[in-house]
């Protein structure tokens, strides 16, 4: 057994296609299958169903699974680590974000980047399950997302909690002058009017769908996005209101926009910054945590 056969094994997991795991793991296909088929006669077991194509894993190749991520982890923490020692902190950090979470991501990434300028980043939006089965799988370094404090506790993650501002609307005022002359608004002002929203994926809409229903009204929801910027070009031509937590978008994307507050009842669950806990997250991850923790107490 070697590193790259494991290697090989969690690739496949990740993409469920032998073809796509050879090309990520810069082998051909042949290649992978017959160093995976040497792991396997090696361990004396069965660790991938096979028919023409791949058809996921035997109980007991996600048993060697589990394992083998560990091991992947800890073989690339300590490759980041001596190219730390060598060169200082760098390299790419793979980051998992919920959308519409309550902090401009980029303007963070800004603030670490005057104490690490080597790092890179590859961010991923993914839903709340994903974003922590990711985490437990060492498939991304961080999350930012919407959790539930007490899952964070039981797996003994390191967070740093985002505040919460609040929920605000934002609108073109030229196409909704009533809203924009009240200084504060109401989830049953809006109800009357289109609204753009992310789609019923997201944990924000979900919490917004919540809201809307105590307000006893059926909303038009003119527009529903997976992108954040199609729900913004369409607050900005007037199509609609969009709706999103206070601190998601930079000021500079609001040109001849207008926010509102909102008056809502809190999210119940907390927007935080996690990556694993000591000793289990690479050093990379380590170092831009502490940094942009220290950044979000600021």
């Amino acid at each position: 057994m070697d590193i790259k056969q494991l290697i090989y094994l969690c690739n496949l997991e990740r993409e469920r296609h032998f073809g796509r795991a050879a090309e990520a793991s810069f082998v051909s296909q042949p290649t992978l299958s017959m160093r995976l088929k040497n792991l396997e006669r090696e361990l004396g077991l069965s660790l991938i169903n096979r028919s023409n194509n791949f058809d996921g894993f035997t109980p007991e190749g996600e048993r060697v699974l589990t394992w083998a991520r560990e091991i992947v982890s800890v073989y690339q923490g300590l490759k980041l680590e001596v190219e730390s020692l060598k060169h200082g902190v760098n390299g790419t950090l793979r980051l998992g974000v919920m959308p519409q979470c309550s902090v401009a991501l980029p303007a963070l990434l800004k603030a670490v980047e005057a104490r690490y300028p080597q790092l890179d980043y590859r961010i991923t939006a993914m839903s709340a399950d994903r974003l922590l089965e990711a985490l437990n799988s060492h498939t991304v370094d961080g999350g930012i997302g919407f959790f539930e404090l007490t899952s964070l506790r039981e797996l003994h993650f390191q967070t740093a909690l985002l505040k919460d501002r609040g929920v605000e609307a934002i609108f073109h005022p030229d196409f909704f002058p009533a809203l924009a002359a009240q200084p504060v608004l109401t989830l049953t002002a809006l109800a009357s009017h289109p609204l753009c929203l992310a789609e019923q994926t997201r944990y924000f809409r979900r919490y917004l769908d919540s809201q809307l229903r105590e307000t006893g009204t059926t909303p038009r929801i003119i527009v529903e996005s997976a992108s954040i910027t199609q729900l913004l070009q369409s607050a900005h031509v007037g199509l609609g209101v969009m709706i999103s937590p206070c601190g998601h978008l930079l000021p500079e994307m609001l040109q001849h926009l207008v926010r509102r507050p909102l008056e809502m009842a809190p999210m119940g669950r907390q927007a935080a910054l996690v990556i694993a806990e000591p000793g289990r997250a690479s050093p990379l991850a380590q170092h831009f945590f502490d940094e942009a923790r220290a950044h979000l107490s600021n």
